[in-house]
């Protein structure tokens, strides 16, 4: 590799300075190219691919663009593999904002740390990380609580930001602080959580997302008991995930439903006990599954983004203990139900990311019980696609299809 005299050079990148001079002389070696061989990679901006968002509801294009070095306290992160989500889907097609363009999208990722800005101290080039659209700065009065995941300088209600990432000279928007449907991306610090390098990076990207949020939609916020009834609303990778927690839980009736019954299989294999599709049934779903289990289940899980459905699980529960969590998004509609269902007993509460409290420098527990063969992942798979193929990947999703993965950048 072609070196410089000394490991820094004050100047921009042209032969004018006398330590680009010393190599001026070597065949077909510019300016620029010595000013990148000299300065780190976080001083200098990385032409890549990313699928960019122009316009609501129209399909993505795959585009050459240009993301900026780190700046304070940020990392850039080479993304080997990105899940897509049905969130990614909704924001684009069906969110009530939609001016929010152009962005990146994809949030459910795992790469390669390739730069760090000034001020990072718990990463380092060549980390195996997750980027997380739920970070913790560890200093506000959230991220100080137990109870809770949240955190005040990472609200992923702020959906849309600026980025480091411009195409054709426009700045584009950051999906969730994330924007992984790109081959580079950059993220703040508290952003991101180291894992073990021998975890396989196109299977553990479905942990930054649907695998925590239902799996943790059980175990944390729920709290599922051992003996208990549970019911599943919706069996796309969050609910699969969900019917996974409450096998974790021990509950002993796991109750998977959803109307296309291409996925009972899956749900079965990951510890459903009954599979229900309504359309087979004339009475509403809330009264069958009260019918089925003798006034109702002891838990029940949201995890489409229906409101309608969210009342039909609430309605599933239990009187007097019942606790019916929403796991699936919506911002087009507000949820409603008659208040004697709460003061009979039931609760009614929601979760963001199954609860999951990522601390940035530390191994989440979900990737070492995934290594540990405690947790399953590849099942949630369904297709394996490259970036090129986004919109292909947006279409199996649009038709039910579990999890698609992209190949986004070589390991």
């Amino acid at each position: 590799m072609l070196q410089h005299k000394a490991n820094i050079c004050s100047d921009e990148p042209t032969l004018t300075c006398r330590l680009c001079k010393s190599l001026s002389h070597v065949p077909g070696v510019t300016a620029l190219d010595v000013w990148k061989v000299d300065f780190p990679s976080n001083f200098v901006a990385n032409e890549c691919k990313a699928a960019v968002a122009w316009e609501f509801n129209q399909p993505l294009v795959i585009e050459e663009v240009e993301v900026a070095p780190p700046q304070e306290k940020e990392i850039r992160i080479k993304i080997v593999a990105t899940g897509v989500c049905q969130s990614d889907l909704y924001f684009l097609s069906k969110c009530s904002n939609q001016t929010a363009f152009p962005v990146v999208f994809g949030h459910e990722a795992a790469g390669v740390v390739e730069s760090i800005g000034p001020g990072v101290t718990e990463f380092q080039p060549g980390d195996t990380v997750i980027p997380l659209f739920m970070p913790q700065c560890r200093e506000c009065r959230l991220c100080k609580s137990p109870k809770t995941n949240l955190c005040v300088n990472g609200c992923p209600l702020r959906s849309f930001e600026r980025s480091r990432i411009s195409c054709r000279g426009r700045k584009l928007l950051q999906f969730l602080g994330t924007s992984s449907f790109s081959e580079f991306t950059v993220v703040k610090e508290m952003s991101v959580a180291k894992i073990d390098p021998a975890a396989p990076l196109d299977r553990v990207c479905l942990i930054g997302c649907a695998i925590c949020t239902g799996y943790g939609a059980a175990v944390n916020t729920a709290k599922v008991e051992a003996g208990s009834s549970c019911a599943v609303f919706g069996l796309g990778a969050v609910g699969l995930a969900a019917v996974m927690g409450c096998k974790a839980a021990g509950a002993s009736r796991i109750i998977a439903i959803d109307i296309n019954p291409d996925k009972f299989e899956k749900a079965k294999v990951l510890g459903a006990t009954d599979v229900v599709n309504p359309n087979d049934h004339s009475r509403p779903i809330q009264q069958l599954l009260q019918e089925m289990t003798g006034g109702g289940v002891d838990f029940s899980f949201e995890c489409i983004g229906n409101v309608e459905v969210m009342r039909s699980a609430l309605e599933s529960c239990a009187p007097g203990w019942g606790v019916s969590v929403i796991a699936g998004w919506t911002d087009m509609e507000n949820f409603s139900a008659p208040p004697i269902h709460l003061m009979t007993g039931r609760k009614w509460t929601g979760t963001l990311f199954g609860g999951e409290k990522w601390i940035s420098a530390s191994e989440p527990a979900m990737v070492k019980a995934y290594l540990d063969r405690k947790l399953m992942v590849d099942e949630f798979i369904t297709h394996n696609l490259r970036l090129e193929q986004i919109n292909e990947a947006v279409e199996l999703m649009k038709n039910s299809r579990i999890r698609a993965v992209l190949s986004v950048s070589p390991q």
